[in-house]
């Protein structure tokens, strides 16, 4: 992996984190076009999915700061209601990641890089329907419950597959099922941290027990994806919460339609 490469999947997956895309599916697409493959494209996927986890503690630094206060009360309070919501939605994420896990990086680490582009392209379809469906529904106004924060949590689950957007899932769903736009914005966000977090954990003890990982990759393209990453999702986390009060998911459905469209087509001439 070159430094242009790395610099401009760094790009990729810092946009396409936050904007209802898809960044697993954009990260793979990407490599696909660069010929990234192999146990450096792994090792940098963990980098930018790490960079990106970090933008987020940064943009929403505030709420993060006051939750923590308040589970150090030890009492209930706002901060211990938004916690345990959060850990609700946690449980589909986590049941999933056990079961399937190896099933879904399998997708996009494989040799095959046509049924990649097939299940990315699905998917970026499936998203584009979700997206299209929630601009359709009128505005909610209702705060994150219990029954929120678990079909949201649902939808995260299913986001991992590649080319399902994770914030396009969720936030979507969050409308659908009733939360304002801010609310259903931010408990995205933040919601997905602890997730991220753990995945992230797990992935690179994976790394650091193949010891051909490590040696086969080049540091300083990791380091340029890493700021890369950092400072576009930095960016696209702020747009994104702009963009969804606004309510212009529409225009991403399209997109996600176009180019899940040219990734089937990609897989007919592979």
């Amino acid at each position: 992996m070159t430094v242009l490469d790395a610099l401009i999947l760094g790009l990729i997956q810092g946009l396409t984190e936050f904007l209802p895309v898809s960044s697993s599916g954009h990260l793979f697409l990407g490599q696909v076009l660069l010929g990234v493959k192999g146990n450096e494209g792994f090792l940098f996927t963990i980098v930018v999915h790490f960079a990106t986890a970090l933008s987020t503690i940064v943009v929403f630094r505030k709420d993060i700061t006051k939750i923590l206060v308040d589970l150090l009360k030890f009492k209930l309070n706002s901060g211990t209601r938004f916690s345990f919501l959060v850990l609700i939605s946690m449980i589909p994420a986590v049941i999933v990641g056990l079961k399937l896990e190896d099933a879904i990086d399998g997708i996009t680490s494989g040799d095959n890089q046509q049924t990649g582009l097939i299940v990315v392209g699905l998917c970026l379809l499936v998203t584009a329907g979700l997206l299209y469906f929630s601009h359709k529904r009128s505005q909610g106004k209702s705060e994150v419950g219990v029954k929120h924060a678990f079909v949201v949590g649902v939808a995260q689950a299913i986001a991992t597959l590649p080319g399902i957007s994770r914030s396009g899932a969720t936030i979507a769903t969050g409308l659908i099922t009733g939360l304002s736009r801010e609310n259903a914005a931010r408990f995205s966000f933040l919601m997905v941290i602890p997730v991220i977090f753990g995945v992230m954990a797990k992935k690179t003890l994976d790394v650091l027990q193949g010891d051909e990982v490590v040696g086969d990759a080049s540091f300083l393209p990791l380091i340029v994806g890493f700021f890369a990453a950092f400072l576009s999702g930095w960016l696209a986390c702020r747009w994104m919460i702009s963009i969804v009060k606004k309510a212009k998911l529409s225009y991403f459905a399209i997109y996600c339609l176009v180019v899940g469209l040219i990734s089937l087509g990609a897989a007919v001439v592979a």
